[in-house]
Formats: structure tokens, C-alpha cells, sequence
């Protein structure tokens, strides 16, 4: 595909590390020739210096003859605007903005195509507010992520001493949990992946993947660990606009103490929360966590805009007591240097959890949800299988019988039982389908329009695998 990213910021670079590594043609535009020329230094990929709202600036980006727009500037109204002229000027056939403003949500027809013509819009700040607050109800866990509109969750937690599963091999799972249907999608053990199979023994510090319907996931995860008190008390670092959107959202349900270094915006938040107490000063500072009773603490989140002093502040209340740590780090060498290390307890990448959705748009055939695992390294797909078992390589098919490429597992698979219930919205009735969720094995046969759930240890293999889903053009 011939792909234009607007913005090279930290989610522009990321996507386009993405994409270039699975032989798109990118070009990058941004108006800070530093970030492009850094960009290009790294990347197999064509840059251009301006505005990237500007027609002549997109016209010199290959406009005319691209596939896809990623409008992803830290500007919503450069972003907007980007849209609308790739879509009027050139005929741009899918076009994406990122908005960081939480206004257009209320108004989607601005996005139509009468008006600024967005085909998909994206916040990662939202995306990455969602993904805390799923670990703050899994405080077990180092990734929660959910497939098929939440019908299934995959979580990734470390075995440690004491989980019922450690030292006993995978068969063993239908004895502990007769009623449950679970699947074990990968093992990571000492940063190399363990293809999962029945007589496959999990052992301490074992990361492992495992996926369940979302109603039975937290009865599984007793079976790999033991349970966490549930997180009551919080301490966020940062009032940015993450900061302050996972205050907003918890606040009700969880005792939360937010700190600004910043007095104008520290009272401003004031006024914008509820029941959050929001502190003036620096989140470095170990007089104010002691004061703040750092050690009784559940849960500190370091979510300041500086990865530097989200790593000291984590680092510090860890030292100081608090029972779990997460900071935002975006350079994926801290990342990986810093978590599990004793002190921070998990490290996230804003620009890789937000990337999902943008990569959904991106991926070959019909693809309904991608998730990046393990910093980049890997990653999780749900993808509708369409067409019929000849035009199409995996319907009608055992999972046994399916070519995928070694370091690939079909995990699960979401189908639409033909049955309805009934609901209501406003004492309006109204149908919705019932889907059953069914964990894959051997013998597991794939429809048409079921939800497949596959797992790609190696970024490498996704290519292939969306070339296993691709309908023949004889179908149509």
C-alpha cells in the first residue's frame, strides 16, 4: 500500500516503523525537518517538510496516488483539514485523524463526508486511559486486551511461585477447571517464545498469554497466580490529558490522588474533579509521597509527558512502598530495561497501545481488532473469515489442516449462533445477535463470518497469515 503519515511525533514514528516493516511505501511529512531527518536515518521510507494541510505539500507527498492517509499531527484542526483536501483535491480512498479533543464525539457528523471526511477517527489518549483502566481491575496483570466487541479477553500475567499451574504441564487445565474453556496462546519464558502445547510445563517467570471467554478470565487466572487485593488506593502522576481522563473515570470507584507540578493546571483540575484530590507539586519529591502515605498505597501510575521522570517516581514510591508501579515510557529500549526489573512493575508504550486501531484499518482483508504484544514484538489479531472453503484457504477447514506458519495459533473463534435476544433502549425493542465463544482446538472446523483470534509471536508472520484469510476474487 502507498501510505502518507502526517506527523512524525511519537505515534507517527511508530506507525511508520510499523508499516515500513512489512514493505508498504511511506512518506512521512512534518513540518520539524529533526524529527524527518531522524526518521529517515532508521527507516526505509520517503520524507517531505511542510504542512501537512497544505494541497501542494500533500500533492508532493504522493497524494494523487496513495491508498491511505494517516493524519496523526498533534493539531486536530491540521488533522481535520488534511482530510478533507486529500478526500476533495486527490481522492484519497481511506483517510484517518487523529482527535485529541473529546468535542468531536459528540458531533460525528463533522467527520462525514460532507464535512471533513474521516473515514476512521482515533485518541490515543483514550485508547491508552481504557488500557490502564483494564489494568487496574486485572492489578495482576501485564496486558488485559479484549477481542469480538469484549465477548473475549486475553491477559498476559507472570507465573510465580505458588500458582496452581506452576510446574504442572497445560493438560492438566480442564482437570482444575472442569466447567471452563481456556487457551493458552503463547509462553514467553526468558524473552523467547515456547510454542504451547499439552505437555508443556509452566514454570516460575514464565510470562504467559492465556485467553478465556471474558465472564470466566478471572477464574482462570487463579489458576496461574495468586490473586492481588483488589486496587482501593491510587496515586497518579501527571495531570495531562491521560492523567486527567483516568482521574475522571475512577474516581468514583477508587480513592484517587492526582499530582500536578504545574499550579494553573493543578487548579484547574480542581475544579474538574469530583472527588479527586488533586495535590500541587513534584511527584520526585520524597517528602510529598511520604506525606501522601506512599506506602499504604495501591497503585502508582507515573503519567507525566517526561518518560525520565516517570521512571524516577515510579521507581521512588516502588522503593517507598507502594504495592504496584506502572509508568508511561515511550522509547521501547527504557521500556525494556526498566520493567520487572524490581522497581517498575509495568511499562507502557502510548504510541504502540494506540497503534491497534490504526493498524486494523491497515491489515489485508477483513481485520476486526489488532493488538501489539510484548513492546511490538508480537502480535494478536481477530480476523472474519468470508467467502466459502473454495475461494477461501481456512473455511470448512480443521484448524490441523490450515497452513499457518510456524509461530502462529489460531487461539479462538467467535461465531454468530443464528439466535437473537431481546433488548431494550429507551422501551424501544430491538434484536441482538447471540454469539458463542469457542476456544480452539485441533479438531475445530472454521466458518464463514466466524471471529478468528490468532496469535503471531513474531511480527513477520502476520503477512501470512492475512494471506491465509484473503478471499479468492472468483467469489465476487
Amino acid at each position: 500500500m502507498k501510505i502518507i503519515i502526517l506527523g512524525a511525533g511519537q505515534v507517527g514514528s511508530s506507525v511508520a516503523e510499523s508499516l515500513v516493516s512489512e514493505a508498504n511505501d511511506i512518506t512521512v511529512v512534518d513540518s520539524n525537518t529533526v524529527h524527518l531527518n531522524a526518521l529517515q536515518e532508521r527507516l526505509d521510507l520517503r520524507v517531505v517538510s511542510g504542512n501537512g494541510a497544505s494541497p501542494s505539500v500533500l500533492e508532493a507527498a504522493g497524494a494523487p496516488d496513495a491508498d491511505l492517509l494517516i493524519a496523526v499531527t498533534q493539531s486536530d484542526q491540521t488533522n481535520l483539514c488534511a482530510c478533507r483536501v486529500a478526500k476533495t483535491l486527490f481522492n484519497v480512498p481511506t483517510r484517518i485523524a487523529r482527535l485529541r479533543a473529546a468535542d468531536y464525539e459528540a458531533y460525528p457528523e463533522l467527520l462525514d463526508e460532507r464535512n471533513f471526511a474521516v473515514d476512521h477517527s482515533i485518541c490515543p489518549e483514550q485508547i491508552v486511559t481504557d488500557y490502564i483502566r483494564k489494568l487496574i481491575e486485572f492489578p495482576e496483570a501485564l496486558q488485559v486486551l479484549e477481542f469480538a466487541d469484549g465477548m473475549v479477553t486475553m491477559i498476559a500475567v507472570k507465573a510465580f511461585e505458588g500458582g496452581l499451574l506452576v510446574g504442572k504441564p497445560l493438560k492438566s487445565i480442564p482437570q482444575r477447571l472442569p466447567n471452563i474453556d481456556a487457551r493458552v496462546a503463547a509462553i514467553f519464558r526468558r524473552d523467547q517464545s515456547i510454542a504451547p502445547t499439552g505437555d508443556t510445563v509452566i514454570e516460575r517467570g514464565d510470562e504467559v498469554f492465556i485467553l478465556a471467554a471474558t465472564t470466566h478470565i478471572r477464574k482462570v487466572m487463579t489458576e496461574l497466580r495468586r490473586m492481588d487485593k483488589p486496587i482501593r488506593s491510587i496515586i497518579v502522576a501527571g495531570g495531562g490529558n491521560i492523567g486527567y481522563r483516568l482521574a475522571k473515570a475512577i474516581e468514583r470507584n477508587v480513592n484517587v490522588k492526582l499530582i500536578e507540578r504545574d499550579r494553573q493546571r493543578a487548579e484547574t483540575l480542581a475544579s474538574q474533579l469530583t472527588r479527586a484530590l488533586v495535590l500541587h507539586g513534584d511527584s520526585t519529591d520524597e517528602a510529598l509521597l511520604d506525606s501522601e502515605s506512599i506506602e499504604e498505597t495501591d497503585m502508582f501510575l507515573a503519567l507525566t509527558n517526561d518518560e525520565e521522570d516517570n521512571i524516577m517516581s515510579a521507581s521512588l514510591a516502588k522503593q517507598m512502598g507502594a504495592r504496584r508501579t506502572l509508568a508511561l515510557i515511550n522509547r521501547k529500549s527504557y521500556v525494556e530495561l526498566v520493567q520487572g526489573a524490581g522497581r517498575i512493575d509495568i511499562a507502557i508504550s502510548p504510541a504502540l497501545t494506540s497503534i491497534g486501531q490504526l493498524l486494523a484499518r491497515v491489515r489485508r482483508g477483513d481485520v476486526a481488532a489488532v493488538h501489539s504484544l510484548r513492546r511490538g514484538a508480537a502480535e494478536a489479531l481477530e480476523l472474519v473469515a468470508h467467502g466459502d472453503a473454495k475461494h477461501c484457504k481456512v473455511i470448512g477447514r480443521r484448524i490441523e489442516e490450515i497452513d499457518l506458519p510456524e509461530g502462529a495459533t489460531i487461539s479462538a473463534i467467535v461465531r454468530n449462533t443464528g439466535k437473537s435476544r431481546t433488548e431494550y433502549k429507551e422501551l424501544v425493542p430491538y434484536e441482538v445477535p447471540i454469539f458463542e465463544v469457542i476456544m480452539a482446538h485441533h479438531d475445530t472446523v472454521i466458518r464463514a463470518e466466524d471471529h478468528v483470534i490468532v496469535f503471531c509471536t513474531s511480527k513477520k508472520l502476520v503477512a501470512k497469515v492475512e494471506k491465509l484469510f484473503q478471499v479468492g476474487w472468483g467469489f465476487f
